[in-house]
């Protein structure tokens, strides 16, 4: 699975749900552009060294954010009040991208802890 596969998954989706997905991919791979881009659990999933950094998934009437990291998750949890969480991941609009600054600290905290 690569990053055709990926681009595949997000086009695959209606609006508003495809251009959400594609501007929270591009904040990730503003983040860390070496990351590889695959399917993972039948939905994209970004790697760095072989490790899960983070994830995407389209539901009906939500997308999912992904850090892979129950750790990461509690360590920004005032960051994230306003979302539905659980113990891994968390929901957002499948109108409103999430906010760079929010990516970019679920990111850099998942690529330090894989580090």
């Amino acid at each position: 699975m690569s990053e055709q596969d990926v681009t595949e998954y997000i086009n695959s989706q209606p609006e508003p749900k495809r251009s959400t997905l594609l501007s929270v991919r591009q904040t990730i791979l503003e983040i860390e552009p070496n990351l590889e881009q695959v399917i993972a659990w039948k939905s994209p999933a970004f790697m760095f060294n072989g490790k899960y950094v983070v994830g995407l998934c389209a539901f009906t009437n939500h997308l999912t954010f992904s850090p892979h990291s129950a750790a990461v998750m509690s360590a920004h949890e005032e960051a994230l009040e306003g979302y539905v969480v659980s113990k891994s991941s968390f929901q957002f609009a499948v109108d409103k991208p999430l906010p760079k600054s929010l990516v970019s600290q679920l990111v850099t905290a998942r690529l330090n802890e894989i580090s």
